[in-house]
């Protein structure tokens, strides 16, 4: 579908705020592209700074919003934001396991985590003007997107309740095989480098690899995250926002959450119950429309069970960590000293 149908579809998005935002997000990614140029490791510091920056940029957007278009595209906006982080946070997770299956070097990580942002991004751009393309078929698009998000819910639920999704052999990916069949794979990285001359003949770098991997986990994701968007707003242009605002600032949150990410172990329980509740509403308001008397879910419950969701998730996988620590260490358990 033309992007040209995608704008004409977005009562909010004019040509020129579509022109001015793809403009604006090119120019923060050219920077992050700057910023990795030269392979370091990410310190604290400077993950937290850029955190900041990126967290802080949607709050600004929303209240442009709000002074411009009124409180509805607004909270539409930031409601859509809170369930793209939430579900970005999965895909870190994920970029970790593949970071730890490929032993990917500490210096050039941020750069594999930009390749996968600017795959996510240019693989959810087309997932966006195909849904604005389903909606302007017809409201039977709202019935589809609902049991995309009921089967997401249902798989990402049983992988959580089973640890399949833990135990994958991430380095035995389809993708993954085909690659190392088509062109010879280095032994070694060689920095930011996807390629390398190797016995007379071009081979990839386990750089390569690896980033093909975050790719085919781009695909998966953008299955759920934009029909889920579509869920709380039909606006094809605040769903381009919040994924770009939600994916732009995820190198730096990685390195900020590292070490939290394996603390959230219900996270994915939480998100299936998010994608399971936006799927609900989008067929209540599919129903809606043929029939009046069908209530339909507003936008404020949306967000205040979206937030109460994850605040849940957050405690109890908390909690949980602490039983187990107590269980692995009971109080009358004592360290044996050196002087023992």
């Amino acid at each position: 579908m033309p992007l040209s149908a995608a704008v004409a579809a977005s009562p909010v998005g004019s040509p020129g705020l579509w022109l001015v935002s793809i403009a604006v997000l090119v120019a923060l990614l050219i920077a992050d592209f700057v910023v990795t140029h030269r392979p370091h490791e990410v310190s604290m510091r400077e993950a937290v700074g850029w955190s900041v920056f990126y967290l802080a940029l949607p709050v600004v957007f929303g209240l442009w919003l709000y002074n411009a278009f009124g409180s509805t595209p607004a909270l539409e906006f930031m409601t859509g934001f809170v369930v793209e982080k939430s579900l970005s946070v999965d895909n870190l997770f994920v970029f970790m396991l593949l970071l730890a299956a490929f032993a990917v070097p500490s210096e050039v990580q941020q750069r594999v985590l930009l390749y996968g942002i600017v795959g996510a991004l240019v693989l959810r751009g087309v997932f966006i003007a195909a849904g604005a393309a389903m909606l302007a078929a017809g409201t039977w698009a709202f019935v589809v997107f609902g049991l995309v998000l009921f089967a997401s819910a249902v798989k990402i639920l049983h992988e959580a309740m089973t640890g399949v999704a833990a135990e994958r052999d991430i380095s035995r990916m389809r993708s993954v095989r085909l690659l190392r069949r088509l062109m010879p794979v280095a032994d070694e990285y060689h920095g930011a480098h996807l390629t390398v001359r190797e016995h007379g003949r071009r081979a990839l770098t386990p750089l390569a690899v690896v980033v093909v991997a975050v790719f085919a986990t781009d695909v998966v994701f953008a299955v759920d995250s934009v029909p889920a968007v579509y869920g709380i707003t039909e606006d094809p242009y605040l769903v381009f926002a919040t994924n770009a605002f939600a994916l732009l600032g995820l190198r730096a949150l990685y390195f900020v959450l590292h070490t939290a990410l394996a603390k959230l172990v219900h996270l994915n329980h939480g998100l299936a119950i998010i994608l399971a509740f936006i799927g609900v509403k989008l067929v209540l308001h599919w129903a809606h429309g043929i029939w009046p008397g069908v209530p339909e879910i507003p936008t404020p419950v949306s967000l205040a069970v979206i937030i109460v969701v994850l605040a849940v998730v957050t405690l109890t996988s908390l909690s949980s960590l602490r039983r187990a620590e107590a269980r692995a260490h009971p109080p009358g358990d004592r360290a044996t000293s050196p002087l023992d």
